[in-house]
This record gives structure tokens, sequence and C-alpha cells, in this order.
């Protein structure tokens, strides 16, 4: 049988409110969905968040990674996905991947125990276990530089994976020499080593958009964010974190025209006047945009019915040092 959003909204209430489970969107859900979460926000706070909740299922509307750190941090929950859709970015590394990149230093001169590894939020629970493993740990986008600077202190290379636009931007605005693997260079010479991994919709933006919005509004403020290219952060008025550019533009006058380089759905929910999404094509993330309200709802159904569907899984071992990983970022 077909339902209609609107029933499908009311069914969805109805089993929430007889049901020990707790909605978890993220900024970049579509609108239906993220309008019936209960705890909405980017993927650290999420996980973080719902650590002290006390609702038998965590029900998250997101991609897989994200479901993955909350099984990390909180293993005792049973975690679910309306559809673990899978972040391309995430996607672009495995464990293989990553042994190869520590491969590459230790080929060109770099001794295992001088590599430091980073890897973005954005990642498979395996890559942060690897990562954990080797003494190393995860970052977000608003704490990047944070993570990198103190981990300077101990004197090693670091190798930051899986996206080379943060990595870059935060090399940038440290002062710090980059390289990315693959794309020539000497990692001996540089401070950090980026993996060459990348955010399908932070490609989008070009600096042409830019020049674009200055022409057209004068006066216009240019807010991206660091999964942007490098070129594009250069020009832009604002370079910030999820969290940060929705405290930013909110903070901002209402006259005050603002065009915004990230994922169109959380742009469009942002304020109703003077905010345009930096880009000429809808930067809206497919995978993100994979969950409906009908996926929210079947699975929901299936917590009433005793069999929950897509219920995420992280071996011991992997959360463990996954687990290690986080909680290093977290102790800074």
């Amino acid at each position: 049988m077909q339902y209609t959003n609107e029933e499908l909204k009311n069914k969805i209430i109805e089993l929430k409110s007889k049901l020990s489970v707790t909605v978890v969107g993220h900024f970049y859900q579509r609108d239906e969905v993220f309008d019936l979460a209960d705890i909405t926000g980017d993927s650290l706070e999420l996980a973080m968040r719902t650590k002290d909740d006390d609702a038998e299922f965590v029900v998250f509307c997101g991609v897989g990674f994200m479901g993955q750190s909350v099984k990390v941090l909180s293993p005792h929950k049973r975690v679910v996905m309306p559809k673990v859709a899978c972040c391309a970015m995430a996607k672009m590394i495995d464990g293989l991947y990553y042994d190869e990149s520590v491969k590459f230093l230790e080929q060109n001169g770099i001794p295992k125990e001088n590599i430091l590894p980073i890897t973005y939020i954005n990642s498979n629970a395996e890559v942060k276990a690897k990562v954990g493993e080797m003494g190393g740990l995860v970052c977000t986008s608003s704490n990047a530089k944070k993570i990198i600077t103190n981990a300077l202190g101990e004197g090693k290379k670091i190798l930051f994976v899986p996206d080379r636009c943060l990595g870059q931007n935060i090399a940038n605005q440290m002062g710090l020499k980059s390289m990315v693997i693959g794309q020539g260079g000497d990692p001996k010479e540089a401070d950090i080593i980026c993996y060459d991994g990348f955010c399908s919709v932070h490609q989008l933006f070009s600096v042409d958009d830019i020049e674009f919005y200055r022409n057209k509004y004068p006066g216009i403020l240019i807010a991206v964010h660091p999964e942007c290219d490098p070129a594009i952060c250069d020009k832009a008025d604002f370079v910030g974190s999820t969290s940060q550019l929705i405290k930013y533009i909110k903070e901002l006058p209402e006259d005050q025209k603002v065009a915004v380089g990230t994922e169109f759905n959380m742009v469009n929910r942002l304020r109703p006047k003077n905010t345009y999404v930096l880009s000429s094509t809808k930067p809206e993330c497919p995978t993100m945009n994979e969950t409906t309200l009908e996926d929210l709802y079947l699975t929901l159904k299936a917590i009433e019915e005793g069999n929950p569907i897509n219920e995420i899984q992280v071996d011991e071992k992997t959360q463990k040092w996954a687990k290690i990983a986080l909680e290093r970022m977290l102790a800074l």
C-alpha cells in the first residue's frame, strides 16, 4: 500500500511515541526526514549526543560511517539506519588503500614510527581503527587545525586521510607545506601528506561562482566549507565546518547577502532571505538524500515487529581501536 508523505509522517510520529527509539538526523538530510528527527546536528555532534540518550534504539538518518561512529562510541546501543548509504569520500579509502599510503611514505624514506596518521571523521571504522593502532587520531572539520597543531608537537610527518582539501586548507592556514599522494612531490619535504580523497558535493563550487555572485551582488559575503578546493577557500570571507557555517550565517544582519558553499538542504533551511547557494547546479548530496520518509517508516515498523533492519555491527577489534582514535581527539 502506498502512503502519502503526510500519512507517512503521522505513522512515524505514532510509532515514535510507542517505541524506545531516538531518531537522529544529519543536517544534510531531506527536509521531511530532518523535521522528524529528535536530535539533529553534524556527524560527531550526533555521535556524542546519543551517548547519553536512554532509548534502546538509535535510528540514524545519515550515511554509514556516522552510524558506525555511534556504535563505536556507544557499543551497548542498537543502531539501525533507514538507509545504509555510503559517503562517497569515505568510500574512497579502505584498509588496503590506507596501508598502501603508509607504504608509500616508507618507500620514500619516512619510517613507520615517524608517521602520525590523522583521519577525518568521514571515514569508515576500519580506517579509524588502523589510524588508532598507529597512535593516530580522528579530526572533524571544526577541530582539524587544533588536532594538527597538537600533532606537530610530536615531530612526526602527518598522514592526513581521506580528504585532501581539508588537509591542504588547514596547511595553508597554518603556513605549512602539504602534498597529495599521487600528485608529485617529496613527502620528506612536506609537513602534511594528504590522501587523494574529496567530497563530490564540495567539488561542485568554483572560483567563477564566487566571481559571479560578487559581480551580481556587491558586498555579498562568501561562506564555504573547508572540504572545498583551496582555491575556493582562499577567496571566501569565511571558511568553517557545518556547525560553524550555521552559526556564522545566523548571526549576520538580515539584510546581509551571503552565498554559501555547502550542501543544498542545509543552506536552504538556514534563513529565508538573502541566502544563496554558491553553485550554478544544485549541490545536493546524493547519498545523504537516499533516506526517505518511507525508509524511516519501514525501519520503525520493523522495530515494532521485533525484526530490526539495517542494524550496524562493528567487530570487537575494530571497535576498540576506532574508539581509541576517537577518544584521543575528544581528549584534546
